[in-house]
């Protein structure tokens, strides 16, 4: 009897699993990437003007309030994809 090859992950068992994980993912790295990227270019300009951390916090926050927004569209587009293709299987062929 041959042997079969057991998959470490079946990706047609687990779709919807995988698709909810990845978007949970992308928009975790969304938000942290606004964030991280904002407090490094608030640590610049404190650096080149001689202040003391006040631009790193104003950047931060902005950071924030921007990845915050990002998400929120990125959500709203991924709501609105999916609600399309649920009514385009409901208006399919009878």
């Amino acid at each position: 009897m041959p042997r079969t090859k057991k998959k470490f992950f079946d990706y047609k068992k687990n779709r919807d699993w995988t698709e909810n994980l990845q978007i949970v993912m992308q928009i975790g790295l969304t938000m942290a990437g606004c964030i991280v990227f904002c407090f490094f270019v608030g640590r610049l300009i404190d650096t080149w003007l001689g202040t003391k951390g006040i631009f790193t916090a104003i950047f931060t926050v902005l950071g924030g309030i921007g990845g915050g927004v990002v998400v929120y569209r990125q959500i709203m587009e991924i709501t609105e994809i999916k609600s399309n293709d649920e009514t385009d299987c409901n208006n399919g062929s009878a």
